[in-house]
């Protein structure tokens, strides 16, 4: 068991950086080594929009002191913005959205998302990020928006 533990706790960081997501930023938050993450996410279905998420992460001291050692907090932040011309590929144009970047905030039963919207309307993209819970939903959220007048 212990080595199971010992294993688990060097791969949670690990998990915490997903493919596409760019670490840009790491801002320290008390003397027991809890940061806020900032990262830089461009989307992969429109090109010139990128998405900057900050989020807390939790170091080990937390974890061994506080419990729920393989878990972070749901809490996350998003800001979208125009960072070249925009292009929009095949996006999903449904109410729903598309899932542009999921990432792991536990070892099994929590991720962070971001899901775009296409308000068709008012030529809008709306950038939502909010947690995933297998036991239940999570009410902390975030969204941001990317005006398209002008675009393709």
């Amino acid at each position: 068991m212990r080595k199971f533990l010992t294993a688990a706790l060097i791969a949670a960081p690990l998990l915490a950086t997903a493919a596409g997501a760019e670490l840009v930023g790491e801002v320290g938050v008390d003397w027991v080594g809890n940061d806020i993450l900032i990262e830089a996410i461009e989307d992969p279905k429109v090109q010139g929009v990128t998405c900057h998420i900050a989020y807390f992460d939790r170091s080990l001291f937390d974890r061994l002191t506080q419990g729920n050692w393989f878990e972070d907090p749901s809490n996350a932040s998003i800001a979208c913005r125009q960072t070249g011309p925009i292009k929009i590929g095949d996006i999903d144009r449904s109410p729903s959205g598309e899932k542009v970047f999921s990432e792991s905030r536990s070892l099994i039963f929590k991720s962070l998302k971001v899901t775009r919207i296409f308000d068709e309307a008012h030529q809008t993209l709306i950038y939502l990020t909010h947690a995933t819970e297998v036991t239940q939903g999570s009410a902390k959220m975030s969204i941001s928006t990317v005006p398209l007048y002008g675009s393709d």
